[in-house]
């Protein structure tokens, strides 16, 4: 299965990062989230935190799965945090 990449850094917004994954998720069900560094991985669970506020006005809930990536960047191999998002059916009350 090929999922959207979204890739978060010291700089994002996390609420225009969540505006991105809310949307993606609705369309396609499923989101791949990256952060490397401490800052971007903060604003990365923020983001997270938003996204699950942003989808339950609309009834749907996403299943969260950590894990390491590595990741090349200009030939440097860097570890990411990577989540993966995962429509459910229902909200959570």
């Amino acid at each position: 299965m090929n999922r959207k990449l979204v890739k978060v850094s010291s700089k994002s917004s996390p609420s225009s990062v969540a505006g991105s994954i809310a949307a993606i998720v609705k369309e396609m069900g499923s989101v791949d989230v990256i952060a490397i560094g401490v800052l971007a991985v903060s604003n990365c669970a923020k983001s997270l935190a938003i996204v699950r506020g942003f989808l339950a006005t609309n009834d749907i809930d996403v299943e969260f799965i950590p894990s390491f990536v590595d990741v090349d960047i200009a030939g440097e191999i860097k570890t990411a945090l990577k989540w993966t998002l995962i429509r459910k059916k229902k909200a959570i009350a």
